[in-house]
């Protein structure tokens, strides 16, 4: 098992604790890993706000500058409150790396965060343990346009 499934395995385990309480928002799970360790995790909360990238960022602070972040669902694009999508707070963070198990469908990401964060210069690496992270989302519901 390689470090990437280790950290997305918690991550996973994150989302799990919030499933089926967030509303219209998929349960999403964020570790932020700096240096082989934890320096900011985070879970999609009740009713859906905040995300889980806000958390682990929040609780990563200025150690988020070239760490690794992963997350279950492909990270916002944008927003429908107008405040900052988490891929551009990933970005704006400076993380070098983004770990996403599952690309969303939703309007709101649907490969624009993806984008977001390659155009920024951060690497993205897509489907680490995607069909264990899927099982989360099931009953996700993404809006359409």
């Amino acid at each position: 098992m390689t470090a990437d499934q280790d950290h997305m395995r918690h991550a996973i385990a994150l989302a799990r604790t919030n499933l089926g309480n967030t509303g219209v928002n998929p349960a999403v799970g964020c570790v932020i890993v700096a240096g082989g360790a934890v320096v900011g995790e985070g879970a999609t909360q009740a009713g859906g706000r905040p995300h889980a990238e806000e958390q682990a960022l929040d609780q990563a602070g200025a150690a988020a500058r070239g760490a690794i972040a992963y997350v279950t669902l492909e990270p916002c694009g944008e927003r429908t409150n107008g405040t900052a999508s988490c891929s551009l707070r990933l970005a704006d963070a400076g993380v070098s790396r983004v770990v996403i198990a599952c690309e969303d469908l939703s309007t709101y990401a649907a490969g624009r965060g993806v984008e977001r964060l390659r155009a920024a210069g951060v690497t993205v690496e897509l489907g680490v343990l995607e069909a264990e992270a899927r099982a989360l989302y099931a009953d996700y519901e993404p809006p359409k346009a």
